[in-house]
């Protein structure tokens, strides 16, 4: 999943796991009345709700965004005094750092200039450095939580708090993101961990070894800085998650669930299901991993889009670049079954791709079959990209264009994928026919 710096609150403001977070509390409430708001361009009223549920949010990267989105809103009203306000509380008291995104805000134009601004713009130390060889690998949160893991089996019915205390609660950064985006809550994260206790437990030695990989994931990123000279890096971190995401990209870094990443022949794999067995991927493949998850941080600069076609080119763009870095795609598998298959796939994805139906192709695991596998828009998206790549003559200006996309019709066009796998590939079998 990419979560881009530029137009952070369009990516991130409405998202569904954001919010579940505070179902039924204050919070929840507020944001959700200051959201029907903002819909209807009223953002005087939305913004002092933002603000109310920012001081009555229970973490700080809640808080840092929840202020955010009410300077946001203050801004559009127009109104400076307090949209300084709620960034001051953001930045200097919660730890906002996301200087691309806040740089990208159009909201705050009207703002830009003044010496407050200049200020604050100071202030901000991007969690990101240019030098690829800079980089850190950080896996001090897998560490903590097999101690939380330790306290958990000597006593069970403290589960909940003892992984939230140990575990969460003494988390970085990249640990806060990704459990408000995707674990959630405790008692699911408990849930999940209690349902495949003989996984978890066979997985702890290989989730400890991200790190082996180190100068792998370096080397990658000195390629990428080869084609994309504009390259920036940020840490990469990994995380002990709820089997759902075995990657992302926020502002803080890239961020990696390693239990779907900590695959061997020593692995009880016995309790997982369908989806889980075939998206649980070899520990010595987690550099393909990381590769793709940094080319998502690269993605800041590419235009807002609600359709399939660019939620296809962003994955896929990201597995053909990490491809062109690392050696090989973070979803080989996808790869595989679409040979032979070619025509049937783009047939099925041409009737959706203008309209918003990602949810058919991308992070789709419950569509899951023997048959066919989910997030074939990835497949689609490399295709796409590794065609017009392959029909560029200047290879680091083609790069450039991809990072860069502001029209994804024309991107299209000028991939001529289209001719590639026949036009008239509609006709074809639908794919669940395929056997």
């Amino acid at each position: 999943m990419a979560i881009v710096y530029k137009k952070i609150l369009t990516t991130l403001l409405f998202s569904c796991s954001f919010l579940c977070v505070f179902s039924q509390t204050a919070t929840d409430s507020l944001m959700r009345l200051g959201d029907l708001f903002y819909k209807q361009k009223q953002y005087a009223k939305a913004a002092p709700l933002w603000a109310e549920g920012a001081s009555l949010a229970a973490d700080k990267l809640s808080k840092n965004t929840f202020y955010y989105y009410a300077a946001n809103a203050y801004a559009y009203a127009k109104d400076s005094i307090n949209s300084f306000i709620n960034l001051d509380l953001a930045i200097y008291k919660y730890g906002f750092n996301n200087l691309d995104g806040l740089k990208s805000d159009d909201a705050f134009f009207f703002m830009d200039k003044s010496a407050r601004w200049a200020k604050l713009i100071k202030a901000i130390k991007p969690p990101y450095t240019t030098d690829p060889l800079q980089s850190k690998v950080i896996d001090t949160d897998v560490r903590n939580f097999w101690k939380a893991y330790d306290m958990v089996q000597k006593d069970t019915a403290h589960a909940i708090k003892f992984y939230k205390e140990r575990y969460i609660d003494k988390g970085t950064n990249a640990l806060q993101f990704f459990y408000v985006n995707k674990i959630h809550t405790m008692a699911d994260f408990v849930r999940v961990h209690e349902k495949y206790k003989r996984f978890y437990k066979s997985i702890r030695a290989n989730s400890m070894k991200a790190a082996m990989f180190k100068q792998q994931y370096l080397n990658s990123f000195v390629q990428l800085k080869k084609l994309y000279p504009q390259a920036i890096f940020p840490n990469v971190y990994f995380v002990m998650g709820k089997f759902n995401s075995g990657g992302t990209s926020a502002s803080d870094g890239v961020i990696i669930g390693i239990d779907m990443r900590s695959y061997s022949a020593s692995v009880d794999t016995s309790e997982l299901g369908l989806w889980q067995k075939k998206n649980l991927a070899p520990l010595t493949l987690l550099p393909y991993t990381v590769a793709h998850e940094m080319v998502h941080c690269q993605q800041n600069n590419m235009g807002p889009d609600t359709t399939l076609l660019k939620a296809a080119i962003v994955e896929g763009m990201a597995d053909f670049i990490g491809e062109l870095i690392s050696g090989k795609s973070s979803n080989e598998r996808l790869l595989i079954y679409g040979k032979g298959k070619e025509q049937r796939i783009w047939a099925d994805f041409k009737k959706d791709m203008y309209l918003d139906k990602a949810s058919n192709w991308i992070a789709n695991g419950d569509q899951e079959t023997a048959d066919k596998p989910a997030d074939l828009g990835y497949w689609v998206g490399y295709q796409i990209c590794k065609a017009y790549y392959d029909n560029a003559k200047d290879k680091q200006q083609a790069i450039y264009a991809m990072l860069h996309i502001t029209d994804y019709k024309k991107f299209l066009e000028e991939s001529k994928i289209d001719k590639q796998f026949g036009s008239n590939a509609t006709v074809l079998m639908p794919l669940q026919k395929d056997k």
